[in-house]
């Protein structure tokens, strides 16, 4: 839609559409109500076009009347927005909205499946649950499968996030950190806060965290964007162990606040 790119092209085809319509009262005021802008930019366009020569008026003021020059003009933004509408009104008659899935065992296309979250992913399987949709592809286990006609809601846990604070190297680094600490925590999960959740995942940010992780062998799964990623996980079910040097606990604490997610700080340093 090329005519319609230029700033403000918009809104002068609606007032001269309104115009067309030989309102002998029709003021700038209601103008400006009808199209839900200011009075003053109203006056700015009518200005713009008696200049371009579309519209004539006494004084810049009502009754408007179109020229035929603005009548070619509406015609024709008319048609042009009416086949740009048509487009997308034959893309939207024809979209369907698809969701993908892991199978989790071979279905195939036409199945009813039952849909829930596993390890952050979502899963599809012939097993009752309490959302299901239709599969519009074939899949073998293990392979994403395209779902259409989703219904009900997928049951999702949300999960806890344990962020441990590491000593930054001015305070000693690793050598400051309690590992036995880190390790047990690794090992038994949130059992000291009465939840049996183990640790599903592994996030650390700053150098001091990695050299910790290192020294532990604890494999780190999110380093990049490590608090809304820590976030995020913890909203797909996930139970975080977040490793944070210093004043980096702060990005932690504000992500997962802002979701809404349960957390615990413990203060690592021995």
């Amino acid at each position: 839609m090329e005519i319609f790119k230029k700033r403000g092209a918009m809104t002068k085809f609606q007032i001269l559409s309104e115009i067309s319509k030989q309102e002998p009262h029709l003021k700038q005021k209601d103008l400006a109500e009808r199209l839900g802008i200011t009075v003053q930019a109203v006056s700015e366009n009518i200005k713009s076009l008696i200049d371009e020569g579309y519209i004539t008026s006494k004084d810049g003021r009502s009754p408007y009347k179109i020229t035929q020059e603005g009548i070619k003009k509406v015609k024709k933004d008319a048609v042009t927005l009416r086949k740009y509408s048509d487009g997308v009104l034959e893309v939207m008659n024809h979209y369907q909205s698809v969701w993908p899935a892991i199978a989790k065992e071979d279905i195939e296309k036409g199945d009813t499946v039952g849909l829930f979250m596993e390890n952050g992913l979502l899963y599809a399987s012939h097993s009752e649950q309490s959302a299901n949709a239709t599969a519009v592809s074939d899949a073998k286990v293990g392979e994403d499968v395209a779902l259409g006609e989703l219904n009900g809601m997928i049951e999702l846990n949300i999960g806890n996030v344990l962020i441990i604070t590491i000593p930054t190297i001015k305070e000693g680094g690793s050598n400051a950190t309690d590992l036995n600490l880190i390790k047990t925590i690794y090992k038994v999960g949130f059992k000291e806060w009465e939840n049996n959740n183990q640790i599903d995942k592994v996030a650390a940010v700053g150098t001091v965290s990695h050299a910790v992780a290192n020294k532990l062998d604890i494999p780190i799964d999110i380093q990049f964007a490590a608090s809304s990623s820590t976030a995020s996980a913890a909203r797909k079910g996930l139970n975080i162990m977040a490793l944070s040097v210093g004043n980096m606990t702060k990005s932690f604490i504000k992500a997962v606040e802002a979701e809404d997610i349960k957390y615990h700080v413990i203060d690592g340093k021995l």
